[in-house]
């Protein structure tokens, strides 16, 4: 592949000869594939029993897999109904060295299109709070996507700056992920448009918006909390340089080690300041390692963990809010169980969070929680976000299509299905797990599979 002359030659200077020409030679090897099981849904033994395709592991997590290139996972009904989310294996680590536990209040900063988010989610099994934020607009909805397809009930989802996010959320969380914008040279072989449009995005470029990014997360982290710093960029300005620049600023930083094995290896020192310290942070390269290539630091906020107060919206009561009565309804007459939580109404629309609101005003907010559905007529309408977090078990009338029958795909193309049942809300399971809602009269299952959604081919 045709690569830009002034990264092969900075290359070159940093690597020396011999470890130049492995570099180059990866280059000419195949890409790796890769996906990462959403245990939210599903456990990674069971999917290993159903799979259908071949799956290798990666080594570095334990829900990551390679899958080979003339598979189309994304094509497969599993995928639609989010049993695993399709990743470059290589930015798995950032999520891995995260490790989100239940109950945390974590931020992930720059997070379209959520491959992380999803990665932190699974660990988080619906405890705590995910603030998942980008700023661009049309990234927003993908990872709106993402989060809503992956059966997500415990994440908020922001379109706003790091600044605007820091004043409104000081000392806030346990956990910030920032997986930074950056030049993108660990995707040149993923993607031939990273090639041509380095120069648009050299480093100098990115270290300016980096170091922004970084300085607002500091006010946003509590002390104890750990931050992440991650690239998928080879530019030690954007790695070694930035975590090093950002510890002169913040001294009440350290970094923490982040294990090497199965051809990860560490930071290159040399290539900034000798920094030993440095030696801690990770890097992936294409040459040793079966992925694209990323850079990942794990620091945290000294000082003693504490529960800071947080900002959080005044509880509404909606109690008897006609809206909540007409929700609970709908859960009494189609679902086996409770839906726990904070409700939250916003227009017509109700969500839910395991915790109560954050204070976000003056923030622009994308998704303010699980979103259950609305109110329309004076009916409660489920969401397609309500049913994908759901399991076969919770629901009263299911049907359940196999993923080898043309049912699932005309499913899916958003078509009727002639199929007797009782009359009302049905839930749509492929081989047990759900895909979404369709509505039972008489013979026929009326369709509602959302039309954005609908598979064409």
């Amino acid at each position: 592949m045709k690569l830009p002359n002034e990264f092969l030659e900075k290359m070159r200077s940093l690597f020396g000869d011999d470890e130049y020409i492995n570099f180059l030679k990866s280059y000419d090897m195949q890409r790796f594939y890769g996906l990462r099981v959403n245990t939210l849904k599903i456990s990674v033994d069971e999917f290993k029993r159903i799979s259908p395709f071949e799956l290798e592991p990666v080594p570095w997590i334990r829900d990551g897999f390679y899958y080979s290139e003339e598979v189309n996972p994304g094509k497969h009904p599993y995928y639609h109904a989010g049993l695993y989310y399709i990743q470059e294996p290589s930015a798995m680590l950032p999520g891995a060295v995260m490790n989100a536990q239940p109950g945390d209040f974590v931020l992930d900063l720059c997070a379209a299109p959520g491959g992380k988010t999803v990665q932190m989610a699974a660990g988080m099994q619906g405890k705590g709070l995910l603030v998942a934020n980008d700023i661009n607009s049309d990234r927003v909805k993908a990872l709106v996507k993402n989060i809503e397809l992956c059966g997500i009930t415990n994440a908020i989802v922001t379109n706003d700056t790091p600044d605007k996010l820091a004043k409104k959320f000081t000392g806030f969380f346990d956990k910030i992920l920032v997986d930074a914008p950056c030049s993108g040279e660990g995707m040149f072989r993923k993607d031939d448009d990273a090639a041509k449009n380095w120069d648009k995005f050299k480093s100098d470029k990115c270290c300016n918006m980096q170091r922004d990014i970084l300085d607002c997360v500091d006010d946003m982290l509590k002390p104890g909390g750990c931050l992440v710093y991650s690239t998928c960029t080879f530019s030690p300005e954007e790695n070694e340089g930035m975590v090093s620049e950002f510890l002169d600023k913040h001294k009440d930083y350290e970094l923490l080690e982040i294990t090497k094995a199965y051809g990860i290896e560490s930071g290159r020192p040399k290539w900034w300041n000798n920094n030993p310290e440095l030696f801690k942070t990770a890097r992936m390269w294409p040459h040793k390692v079966k992925g694209e290539g990323h850079f990942v630091a794990l620091l945290k906020k000294k000082g003693d963990v504490k529960d800071l107060p947080r900002e959080l919206e005044k509880a509404r009561n909606i109690e008897n809010n006609k809206a909540v009565e007409l929700f609970y309804e709908f859960v009494d007459k189609n679902l086996n169980r409770d839906i726990e939580g904070y409700l939250s109404m916003k227009s017509d629309n109700l969500y839910c969070l395991p915790v109560k609101l954050p204070d976000l005003s003056g923030i622009k907010v994308a998704k303010f929680g699980w979103y259950l559905g609305k109110v329309l007529k004076g009916r409660f309408e489920p969401s397609h976000s309500f049913i994908l977090a759901l399991k076969k078990e919770d629901i009263k009338n299911v049907i359940n299509l196999d993923s080898n029958t043309a049912d699932v795909l005309k499913y899916l193309k958003g078509e009727t299905l002639m199929f007797e049942g009782s009359k009302g809300y049905t839930g749509v399971l492929v081989d047990g797990y759900t895909l979404g809602w369709a509505k039972q009269t008489g013979d026929m299952l009326k369709n509602l599979y959302p039309k954005g959604w609908r598979k064409m081919n």
